[in-house]
C-alpha cells in the first residue's frame, strides 16, 4: 500500500464519489413516485456513469504521461534517476525506447549495466562515497574589444552582380551589375543623386523587390528564397512609411513584434524600450493621425529596432526631421555601432560624414566608389584654400581672382560675397605661390586657412556639378 501513488489517490476517490453519488441519485430518479421511467432517461444515467468510468483512466495517464516526460527531462539534464516519479509506472518505456526498469540503458553519466549488489571492494549504500573534486573557477573573461566593425568578420551584406531593370529588357536599368561589401558592426552611408538607384537596391536587400540578375547574402541569407529567415534578420525603414492612423505608436510596434515571433510581457517591455530610445514614450498612446511627419519617422526607427536585428536598413531616415530630431537619430544610430550593421541613404551629406564609417556613392545604377571615409576624403576631394580680404578691396580681389585662374595649379577660383575660395590641383605649389600671389596683388587679408576638405567637395567631384558623372 505504501508503494501507491498518492497523486492516483487523489484523483481515484472523488471519482469513486462523484460515481456512488451519481447512481444514488439515478435510482431515486428512476424509481420514485409518480415518476414515468423512459428509455431515454436510463440512456442519459448509463452516458454519465460510463463518462466518470472513462474520465478516470484519461486523467491518470494524461498525468502520468506529464511524470515521466519530466523524469525524461531531468535525466537528460545530468540530475540523479532516482525513484519513479508519483504516478508513473515502473517498467514503463520512456520516450526514445528506454526502459525505466532492470537492464535500461543508462542516462547521460550513468554507466551501463544491470543493477546488482556492488562488488567487494566497492562503496556500498551505507559506505561514504568519495568526494568530487572540487571544481576549479573558470578564467577570467578577456576584456570585450572596443564596438566598430572587425576586420575579419563577415560581411554583413555580400552583393555580386546585382542587376535591377523595370520593363523588361528595353525598360529602365535602375541597377547595374553591382558589387558590394558592407562590413559587419559598420555604421555605412550609401550616396548618390536621384535615380542613382538607392531605393531600389535596399528594397532588394529587404525581399521587397527581386533582382533581374545577380545576387545577395543578407545576414548570411540569401535575398532570394530567404522568406522569414531573411526578414527576422533585418529591420526596414522605407523612405515614406505609411501608417493607420487610428492605430496608436505601441500598437504598431507591438504589431511588428509579432510578425517576429514575439509575444507576451518580453514585447511589451520591448515596446517600451524602442519607444523610448526614439523620444516617444509620452505619445506611445496617442493616435497616429496626431503624430507630425517627424514623430512618424521616429516611430518607423522604434518598429525597425523591435527585434534586435542584426542588420538595419534605413532609407532617407532623417529626410523629415527637425536639426534637433535629426541629432537625436543620428546619435542614436551611432550607438548602434558595433552591435547592429546598419546600411542607409541619405542627401544630407553632412549627416553621413557624421556618423559614418564607410561610404559608396552610386550614380546611373553602377557604383563609382567605396571605401572608408578618411580615404575618400584624402584620394578625392581636393585643398581648397579660403582667403578673407579686408573691406575696401573690390578691384583687388577682382584682379587677384583673374591672375590666380591663369595659375597652372589652381582648379577653380570663386568670389563669394567678398570670400576667395581657390581649389587646387598641386597642394605643394599652391603652398608655395599662393600668399606671393596675394602680396603681389597688394591684397591686405584678415584671414588665410587651408579648408578641410568634405563629402561634398567629393561628391561633386566623383557625380558631377550638374548631376552629371564626373570623367
Amino acid at each position: 500500500m505504501n508503494d501507491f501513488p498518492s497523486e492516483l489517490l487523489l484523483l481515484v476517490i472523488p471519482l469513486v464519489v462523484v460515481e456512488v453519488g451519481l447512481m444514488v441519485f439515478g435510482l431515486w430518479d428512476l424509481t420514485r413516485p409518480g415518476r414515468r421511467v423512459r428509455g431515454d432517461s436510463r440512456l442519459v444515467w448509463a452516458l454519465i456513469i460510463v463518462f466518470v468510468n472513462v474520465l478516470g483512466p484519461i486523467i491518470y495517464f494524461a498525468v502520468g504521461r506529464e511524470e515521466r516526460e519530466a523524469e525524461t527531462t531531468s535525466d537528460a539534464a545530468g540530475a540523479p534517476a532516482g525513484p519513479p516519479a508519483p504516478g508513473a509506472i515502473a517498467g514503463w518505456a520512456r520516450p526514445g525506447g528506454a526502459s525505466a526498469g532492470p537492464g535500461a540503458a543508462a542516462g547521460p553519466g550513468v554507466a551501463a549495466g544491470p543493477t546488482s549488489m556492488p562488488s567487494p571492494g566497492s562503496p556500498g549504500p551505507d559506505m561514504p562515497q568519495p568526494r568530487p573534486a572540487a571544481p576549479t573557477s573558470p578564467p577570467a573573461p578577456a576584456p570585450s574589444p572596443p564596438p566598430g566593425p572587425r576586420a575579419d568578420a563577415e560581411p554583413a551584406i555580400l552583393i555580386r552582380g546585382l542587376t535591377k531593370r523595370y520593363g523588361g529588357e528595353a525598360g529602365v536599368l535602375a541597377l547595374d551589375r553591382l558589387d558590394l561589401d558592407v562590413p559587419a558592426g559598420s555604421v555605412f552611408g550609401l550616396l548618390g543623386p536621384n535615380g542613382a538607384g538607392k531605393t531600389t537596391t535596399l528594397r532588394m536587400l529587404a525581399g521587397l523587390a527581386h533582382p533581374s540578375g545577380g545576387t545577395a547574402i543578407v545576414a548570411g541569407t540569401p535575398i532570394d528564397g530567404g522568406g522569414r529567415a531573411l526578414t527576422r534578420q533585418i529591420g526596414y525603414l522605407d523612405q515614406d512609411p505609411r501608417y493607420y492612423g487610428w492605430a496608436t505608436g505601441s500598437e504598431i510596434v507591438m504589431l511588428v513584434g509579432l510578425l517576429h515571433g514575439m509575444q507576451g510581457a518580453k514585447l511589451e517591455a520591448r515596446t517600451r524600450e524602442v519607444l523610448a530610445q526614439v523620444g516617444l514614450s509620452e505619445a506611445a498612446g496617442r493616435r497616429l493621425a496626431t503624430y507630425s511627419g517627424g514623430m512618424r519617422q521616429r516611430l518607423g526607427i522604434a518598429q525597425a529596432l523591435v527585434n534586435r536585428p542584426p542588420l538595419l536598413i534605413l532609407d532617407e531616415p532623417v529626410s523629415s526631421l527637425d536639426p534637433e530630431g535629426r541629432r537625436d537619430l543620428l546619435t542614436l544610430i551611432a550607438d548602434l555601432r558595433g552591435s547592429t550593421t546598419v546600411l542607409f541613404s541619405t542627401h544630407v551629406l553632412a549627416d553621413v560624414e557624421r556618423v559614418c564609417d564607410r561610404v559608396g556613392i552610386l550614380d546611373r545604377g553602377r557604383l563609382v566608389t567605396e571605401g572608408p571615409l578618411d580615404e575618400l576624403l584624402d584620394r578625392y576631394a581636393l585643398p581648397i584654400y579660403r582667403l578673407d580680404p579686408e573691406d575696401g578691396q573690390a578691384e583687388a580681389v577682382e584682379q587677384l581672382a583673374a591672375r590666380l585662374r591663369e595659375m597652372a595649379w589652381t582648379i577653380d577660383v570663386a568670389v563669394e560675397h567678398g570670400l576667395v575660395k581657390v581649389t587646387v590641383a598641386d597642394p605643394a605649389r599652391a603652398a608655395r605661390e599662393l600668399l606671393p600671389a596675394v602680396v603681389a596683388a597688394g591684397v591686405a587679408l584678415v584671414s588665410y586657412e587651408r579648408m578641410r576638405p568634405t563629402l561634398e567637395d567629393v561628391f561633386l567631384e566623383l557625380v558631377g556639378r550638374n548631376g552629371e558623372a564626373a570623367a
